[in-house]
Order: structure tokens, then C-alpha cells, then sequence
């Protein structure tokens, strides 16, 4: 966002407003965590703020300041088509394409409100009226860090704001193991925890929280990692029986996926989960170095994301889709060695 365009915003924000907070469907930590930390923030200066999300989430993300007051479209949709059409300003955060937030998309088409976009993915699109995209950010929490620094209102970082904002940081960034974890992202963390924010305690709420049913889930799907050693590309496949079996609930399968990609050798990692009430198979795509799972999942899966971190579906049943994954890797070869 140019400083032309980020002054018309901060005009728009110099008396209260009727504002809209979106993450996107399936909202994981760092889009719940940035949602929370804006909705926290904007309130402290008087806006009328809601955070109306497309719908539910793990209940590992629920014990967040503020996130008792979200609405979930998908449980309340007429109070959550009311709040889009009666808003002046709506913030879009953690992506970039408004086919991200399922049957949501339709009610922010129709709304006359002025769009804010912070995302870090990759190709925004081009709906919102403002737009802050960085793909080389670590997340869009850090994101939201950087949009109130740049406010200059820092000294309104209050341990809840921190506390949502390390929670985002966190999950987006592996534990801050992965690339996007620069020196910058650090300095961000150092002063979240000198605003309140409990390093130990977030880590524990939420990773030390698994249930039996999920750690034997895990184990189900280990027992089904496959390897194509000639592509250096390991894969992991869930079927909806098996998730029944487990008592499978939104979120038991965040990270599964990282098991395979660090398995020694690998450059590719992927899981295949069966969906049968979305009738897809929900993919989620990982990398080491320079192999760009971005461009793979938007090539062959209808998805995309990072160049380490993608998302895509397939609509072919769970057999088919694995086989025309392996049936795809001979096209990648090199690159994948």
C-alpha cells in the first residue's frame, strides 16, 4: 500500500466506522490470530467491529482474546449477512481471492463497504480498494504488526493484541523454523512478548492440547506414508473412514503433513485427506528449497499459496487423485532431484 493510499486509510479510521473482519474459510492460526489482533486493536478506537468468519475452526484456536465474540457464518448466517451488508469497511485477511471464503463470497460481492486487503500469498487479486500484499512476509499477523507500526500506535499493543498477533507469527511460521522466519520476524516477536504476550503459554495451549483419538489419527497416517524415492517426494493418504474411526475433529490433521517432509531425502511432501460431505479430497502441499508447491497446486489442484506452503482439492475420489499425483511427479524430475 502506498503512503497516498495508506493516508486515505487512515482518514477513513479517524472516526468510528461500521468494519467487517474476514479471515478465510477453514481459518487457521495466523488468519484467526491477525483477525482477533485488528478486531482488539480497531475497537480501542471506538469501531463498531466484528469479526465474521466464512466458519468453524479447531478448538485449539479458541481459548484467543476476543474469539468468543466471532461470528461463524456458517452457524449464523443471518446475523453474519446483516454485518457485511451494513459495513463501511471490510478488511480482508490471509488471502487474496474472495473464492477463499466459501458462501461468503456472494454477500461481500453485493456490499457497498470500502475493501482492505493484508495478505502475504501469492497473484492478489484485485477486489479490494486498498491492498497490502508481501509474499516475502512471515505472516499476515506479522503483517498486522507492521500496518499499526506504520500507524505509529505500537504503545497500543495491549497483551491480548500481542497475544493473538505471537499466536499467528507462531503458527505460520512452524515454531519460526521455516524460511519466512527472518531476523525482522524475531525483533517482532521480542516485542509482542515485551507487550504481554506469553511465549510458553501460547506454545502450550496450542500444541500441548491433543486428544488420544487425534495422536492415534496420527499414528494411522504414518502407518500410510508412502515414498517415490526417484522424485525424493513422500506422501501421506486419509480416508473418510479412517477419520470416523479416529473421531476425526477440525484441525487433528494440522501438521500431518510436515511428518513427511521430514523424512531424510525429501524435497516434496503431500497429504491427501477425504472429505466426503464437500465431496473433494483436501490436499495440502509442502517443500524444501527451491521446489515451488505454489505453482503445483495451481497448475494441477485448483489451489495455491507459498512456494514451501500450498493448499488445492481434488474433485476425483481419494484412489484417483494419489494415482494422477504420482502420474504428474515425472514432469517435475529434475527439479525434484
Amino acid at each position: 500500500m502506498n503512503s497516498t493510499d495508506f493516508e486515505k486509510l487512515q482518514q477513513l479510521l479517524q472516526h468510528p466506522k461500521k468494519i467487517v473482519v474476514v479471515p478465510h474459510k477453514n481459518p487457521d492460526g495466523d488468519a484467526l490470530g491477525a483477525s482477533l489482533a485488528l478486531y482488539l486493536f480497531l475497537k480501542t478506537d471506538g469501531h463498531e467491529v466484528s469479526v465474521v468468519s466464512p466458519n468453524d475452526y479447531p478448538d485449539f484456536l479458541k481459548w484467543m482474546p476476543g474469539e468468543k465474540e466471532v461470528v461463524k457464518f456458517d452457524q449464523e448466517k443471518k446475523r453474519g449477512e446483516e454485518l457485511v451488508k451494513g459495513a463501511e469497511l471490510i478488511f480482508t485477511l490471509d488471502f487474496n481471492h474472495l473464492s477463499r471464503i466459501g458462501e461468503l463470497e456472494k454477500y461481500l460481492e453485493a456490499a457497498t463497504a470500502d475493501f482492505v486487503m493484508i495478505d502475504h500469498h501469492q497473484q492478489p487479486g484485485d477486489y479490494a480498494d486498498f491492498i497490502e500484499s508481501d509474499v516475502e512476509m512471515s505472516s499476515t499477523a506479522q503483517m498486522i504488526y507492521h500496518f499499526i507500526e506504520r500507524m505509529d500506535r505500537l504503545e497500543d499493543l495491549t497483551p491480548k493484541i500481542a497475544t493473538c498477533l505471537y499466536t499467528g507469527i507462531m503458527t505460520d511460521t512452524g515454531s519460526f523454523r521455516f524460511a519466512s522466519t527472518t531476523s525482522k520476524t524475531h525483533r517482532v516477536i521480542a516485542d509482542l512478548m515485551d507487550h504481554g504476550a506469553k511465549n510458553a503459554a501460547i506454545h502450550q495451549q496450542v500444541y500441548d492440547t491433543n486428544s488420544l483419538d487425534k495422536l492415534h489419527l496420527l499414528g494411522r497416517a504414518l502407518q500410510n506414508l508412502k515414498v517415490e524415492k526417484e522424485f525424493n517426494t513422500a506422501y501421506i493418504s486419509l480416508s473418510q473412514d479412517e477419520l470416523d474411526a479416529h473421531n476425526f475433529k477440525k484441525g487433528d490433521t494440522e501438521g500431518f503433513v510436515n511428518y513427511a517432509l521430514s523424512l531424510k531425502g525429501t524435497v516434496f511432501a503431500a497429504i491427501f485427506i477425504e472429505n466426503k460431505q464437500e465431496k473433494i479430497i483436501k490436499i495440502s502441499l509442502r517443500s524444501k528449497g527451491n521446489f515451488d508447491v505454489n505453482e503445483f497446486a495451481r497448475t494441477h489442484f485448483n489451489g495455491g499459496g507459498h512456494k514451501n506452503a500450498a493448499g488445492g482439492k481434488s474433485e476425483k475420489n481419494l484412489e484417483e487423485t494419489v494415482k494422477n499425483f504420482i502420474a504428474i511427479l515425472p514432469r517435475y524430475k529434475t527439479e525434484l532431484t
